[in-house]
């Protein structure tokens, strides 16, 4: 027999990037008084992860929970980027309805579309929240009309269609039903969940079924899965077995030996947990995202959503330059292999294979942003490895080649439309539309291959002067749109291993840009600068001044150094070429050429 849950709602917040949903929780953790009166808490409080503190953005999705007028209310702060796509298809197969989050002077972006749409295929209902209500220049009227033209564009039902808006200022801990009658807490916001999401529904006494969305990992207990009771009634200590639906062989016994609910911020050991409750569990090696717990008597799958493919690729190997082993605590092939298929337990959208060598993997992902991430973890870990250029990955089907596309919306000042559209053009880009928006900005919207917007996002900064705004979204596979011109920068080249000297340097900087300044440790073969004629130039950047007795008026000045240009990840990334690699250590980023020695180089060269 089905019954409500009416204790309990199960709820995701949505978004496109940087629209306010991480501090959306927060004010509704502050008000649900979770907190002491007198406890310090931090701005952000579920972006846990050093690298989401610093990129101001959501990775992972976190599990939260609040009590509301005697109902629990189980949150899931979900990423907004398009690269962590995968974890927001899984997760919202553990909740009942979403909150829709969308800036009130942005409009839905890219991401809103792509996040509403997985919402809308599995019927969820929607609650949209206009939040930066507070912002000088918020539309809300205009963006409810954009919203509810998107919800036409998806196919929603008309139940969708009828959803309720609240407007917020996350921020300020305000909501209310109408944006020009703001209350003073997140109440409007807490009711209209309590009223809207429906409470979960299922048999707690038929045979249980808990469905694994999200697996966590601790150093203690190994690994945890997190998922939500379909039906049934789930006991510490019980015995079951875990099947999964894309693996039909897969059947193991399990114990659970510990469970969990969330309280909010923490992890409430129970003793038992009934449908519809978000639990965690631990005491279960071998456990999956997409696995089915049962009892041993009834093994019945879950369906679970199939994750998206991996579009882009690179290969990590073990560093091989002069200075291995110099910087990194785990160096060798082993340490980067286990490194690799660790992170393969909590992402389901990477994937790792061997690589053409025994010291080498090829790693492939959702996009620039989801490997470059986490390469800055394993960095920070003290591994040290190399990386090279990202590859797109095609599709061949009946002797046809298809390419992954993106969507790009670029919000950026009339001023330099002509340059963006010329850029984008160049790199096979279709213009599908372009809107004026208010005070000078418009809005173009490009469909453009995967493998034209990498290298593009640090030229696109340049050319609109940091004032442009440009977000992407996969769109696809296409047929492959034909070459794209290479970069014209050629890379200035290490002559001999030594130490950068301002002398040295004041006369390779004629020659082009330079990334690094006097006294730093360099290597034959690494490149330290680039070089706009396009050719690759060997410099002499450790010379010392010969020194000699004879003094000359003006010549012994001292030297002027251009600043050099520090390279990020990312803008390494899309600077290297295919015959170059980067080297990635724990206090540095180096750019070096595959094969470091000069002559072996040229005869490399005149075999092609």
């Amino acid at each position: 027999m089905n019954i409500k849950r009416n204790d309990v709602r199960n709820v995701a917040i949505i978004a496109h990037v940087d629209h306010g949903k991480t501090t959306l929780v927060d004010s509704l953790l502050k008000q649900s008084g979770i907190f002491r009166a007198n406890q310090v808490v931090q701005d952000r409080v579920m972006d846990s992860n050093d690298i989401e503190k610093e990129r101001g953005i959501t990775i992972l999705s976190k599990n939260t929970a609040v009590n509301y007028k005697g109902t629990k209310i189980n949150i899931i702060d979900t990423p907004g980027h398009a690269d962590f796509g995968g974890e927001v298809e899984r997760v919202l197969k553990m909740v009942n309805g979403v909150v829709l989050l969308v800036d009130a002077f942005e409009g839905p972006m890219p991401q809103t579309k792509f996040v509403l749409k997985k919402a809308l295929e599995i019927e969820l209902p929607v609650i949209v929240c206009i939040n930066k209500i507070d912002r000088p220049e918020a539309r809300p009227e205009e963006v409810i009309d954009e919203i509810l033209d998107l919800f036409i564009d998806l196919g929603a039902n008309e139940s969708q269609l009828e959803c309720p808006f609240i407007y917020a200022s996350a921020k300020e801990g305000k909501a209310g039903l109408d944006f020009n009658q703001m209350g003073e807490t997140m109440e409007p916001l807490f009711e209209t969940v309590l009223e809207y999401i429906p409470a979960p529904e299922g048999d707690a006494d038929q045979p249980l079924q808990v469905l694994i969305s999200t697996i966590d990992y601790n150093d203690y207990v190994g690994r945890i899965g997190i998922g939500k009771i379909d039906r049934g009634t789930i006991r510490e200590g019980q015995d079951g077995v875990l099947v999964n639906i894309l693996n039909p062989e897969k059947e193991g016994k399990v114990k659970i030996s510990k469970l969990y609910e969330f309280e909010g911020l923490n992890r409430v050991e129970v003793d038992e947990a009934k449908m519809g409750s978000i639990i965690a569990i631990t005491g279960i090696e071998d456990i999956h995202i997409g696995d089915t717990i049962c009892p041993t008597d009834n093994p019945e799958p879950l369906p679970f959503v199939k994750i998206s493919e991996p579009t882009l690729a690179m290969t990590f190997s073990v560093n091989d330059s002069e200075f291995a082993g110099r910087e990194g605590k785990y160096v060798t092939s082993r340490q980067i292999r286990a490194r690799l298929y660790r992170e393969l337990q909590t992402d389901v959208s990477l994937r790792v294979e061997e690589g053409d060598s025994t010291d080498s993997f090829k790693v492939s992902g959702r996009g620039e942003l989801h490997l470059s991430v986490l390469i800055e973890n394993m960095r920070r870990e003290g591994y040290e490895f190399q990386i090279s250029k990202p590859e797109v990955l095609y599709k061949y089907e009946e002797g046809k080649k298809y390419e992954p596309m993106e969507k790009v919306s670029i919000d950026v000042s009339t001023d330099f439309i002509g340059t963006v559209i010329d850029k984008l053009g160049q790199r096979k880009g279709e213009l599908i539309s372009m809107s004026e928006a208010n005070s000078g900005y418009a809005r173009i919207v490009f469909s453009i291959p995967a493998r034209g917007l990498i290298g593009y996002r640090q030229e696109f900064l340049t050319d609109t002067k940091g004032n442009g705004i440009m977000n992407s979204t996969f769109d696809g596979y296409a047929p492959y749109k034909g070459d794209i011109p290479k970069r014209n920068d050629g890379s200035l080249i290490v002559f001999e291993t030594g130490e950068t000297t301002a002398y040295g340097l004041h006369a390779a900087q004629e020659r082009g840009i330079l990334f690094a300044g006097p006294g730093v440790q360099v290597y034959k073969g690494m490149v330290i600068g680039s070089n706009p004629k396009g050719q690759d130039i060997e410099v002499n950047v450790i010379k010392k001044k010969a020194q000699s007795n004879v003094r000359a008026s003006g010549s012994d000045e001292a030297l002027r150094l251009s600043p050099p240009k520090d390279m990020s990840l990312e803008e390494a990334l899309e600077f290297i070429e295919d015959d170059e690699l980067i080297e990635v250590t724990p206090l540095n980023y180096r750019l070096r050429k595959r094969i470091l020695d000069s002559n072996q180089r040229y005869k490399s060269k005149k075999n092609k």
